[in-house]
């Protein structure tokens, strides 16, 4: 092996996956070995040697570690991954057979600490979150089928009581279950803002791009160009203190499903399942409160859908916002479609996927940069890439997944999974935000590598999606 010692102790050290498979780690003092991302304890390094394959590590009298599995590894097998996964695909088509989260701890088989770290690790969720948010969608499912009684939904939900299930509802959707049920007629809709929500931060991101030509805001009314469930719309929100008012128009006729596309969108837009409360209440034990101060409600906001994702966190490496912003719009203009008054609706990846590197040159786009974009569109629009089962992944899978597609790297892959997908523990590294809120916050004085900054991050779990958020903030002046 090429790489040295004192290289490896230090990717070792860092817990990294980016070099699984690269090599593997001997531990001599307990004769196992593992993958350079195992989270076990850390040995000195005299006790440390490292080999280029299992086959090499077993031929040295060493066995594999329980806890990262690095043989399955090595195969492309991850069984305790799949067993997690079948879990969860358990929960969510039937969340009505769990009774609580115990319930879901002992089909694991897995021990409760066991369980609950694993959880964690591939969904960014506790077993009980991970229940509640299934039966919040089996219970969207039921009211927009058809007429049972609310007393029903709740228990084919797995809801135990009808005032549980309204207050959680609520809580998650910004509606009642009975005004969730009325999405399926025409007509605007209304969303409640949590107590304290901290608009204004809202309204800053997104005018962010006053030229922008998929998303416009006029004071406190915002119209974006959106696809709901295959049909082309613009969505206008009209801001008020506590909730949000949401009208839609488009060329073709909205049903349900469109109407419930629109809801989606509304709901990540302002993350009202978000646990804003449980960031803080974490940042407040570890001395950190002046990290959400002046702002406790702030939610991390989500991309309209998961393509917009992917083409910004293409376009948006390495270069100024402004500048992104430029591209993008010139992308859209030229390859997608006007819906009303000067707002386009992305273009499909189909369209995207016809391009040649020379045709995005004349629109500022380098080579590079041309290349990664419509490598990934081809993907999408050959089926490759699924953006649509993305969201429905776990965060390891959605991870290895993303990481494959050439041009996506540990910033856009992270910065994708929490601003479009939805998960809640995620850093994008080298993101210059991040490092210098890291810097302000605990009085650093340099930036943090990318090392570094996983280390301080790392305090902030399962919250570092809203810890970013927030870091993102804590230099700029309050809106």
């Amino acid at each position: 092996m090429r790489l040295t010692h004192s290289h490896m102790y230090s990717r070792f050290l860092a817990s990294d996956p980016a070099w699984n498979g690269r090599f593997f780690t001997g531990v001599l003092t307990t004769g196992i070995y593992c993958l350079p991302s195992c989270h076990a304890r850390k040995p000195k390094a005299e006790n440390v040697k490292f080999f280029p394959s299992c086959d090499a590590a077993r031929a040295a009298g060493l066995r594999p570690c329980r806890k990262c599995h690095p043989d399955d590894f090595s195969r492309g097998a991850d069984p305790v991954l799949e067993s997690i996964e079948g879990l969860v695909a358990e929960v969510r088509s039937s969340p009505g057979r769990f009774s609580d989260a115990r319930a879901v701890v002992r089909r694991s088989g897995f021990g409760t600490t066991r369980c609950f770290e694993l959880f964690r690790q591939h969904f960014h969720a506790t077993p009980a979150d991970l229940l509640l948010r299934a039966r919040i969608e089996a219970s969207r499912r039921l009211l927009l089928e058809g007429g049972l009684p609310l007393a029903e939904v709740a228990a084919g939900a797995g809801f135990d009581s009808l005032s549980s299930f309204h207050e959680r509802f609520r809580e998650m959707n910004g509606m009642t279950p009975s005004g969730y049920r009325k999405l399926a007629a025409p007509g605007p809709f209304c969303v409640d803002l949590p107590p304290g929500y901290p608009l204004a931060h809202l309204l800053r991101t997104l005018g962010r791009d006053p030229h922008s030509v998929t998303e416009r805001l006029d004071g406190t009314t915002y119209e974006t160009a959106s696809d709901l469930e295959g049909t082309p719309a613009v969505v206008r929100i009209e801001f008020a203190r506590d909730a949000a008012s949401v009208s839609l128009e488009a060329r073709a006729a909205l049903g349900a499903a469109q109407r419930a596309a629109a809801h989606r969108l509304v709901v990540g837009m302002l993350g009202l399942d978000q646990d804003a409360a449980g960031f803080c209440r974490l940042a407040r034990r570890l001395g950190l409160a002046r990290l959400f101060a002046g702002r406790p409600g702030l939610r991390l906001i989500r991309t309209p859908g998961v393509l917009d994702g992917l083409l910004w966190s293409i376009i948006g490496q390495q270069i100024n916002l402004p500048f992104a912003c430029l591209l993008k719009r010139r992308l859209i203009e030229n390859t997608g479609a006007e819906l009303s008054r000067g707002l386009y609706s992305l273009p499909t990846p189909e369209a995207i996927a016809r391009l040649e590197p020379s045709d995005l040159r004349p629109w500022q786009y380098s080579r590079q940069k041309a290349e990664y974009l419509i490598g990934a569109a081809r993907l999408v629009a050959a089926g490759t890439l699924d953006l649509a089962a993305l969201p429905a992944m776990s965060a390891t899978r959605a991870e290895r997944t993303l990481l494959s597609v050439r041009g996506l790297g540990p910033w856009s892959v992270n910065y994708l999974m929490m601003r479009s997908l939805g998960f809640a523990d995620c850093v994008p590294l080298g993101d210059t935000g991040v490092t210098s809120g890291l810097k302000t916050l605990f009085k650093l004085e340099e930036r943090p590598d990318a090392d570094a900054t996983k280390r301080l991050m790392s305090v902030f779990s399962p919250h570092r999606s809203l810890a970013t958020a927030h870091l993102w903030q804590i230099n700029r002046p309050e809106p």
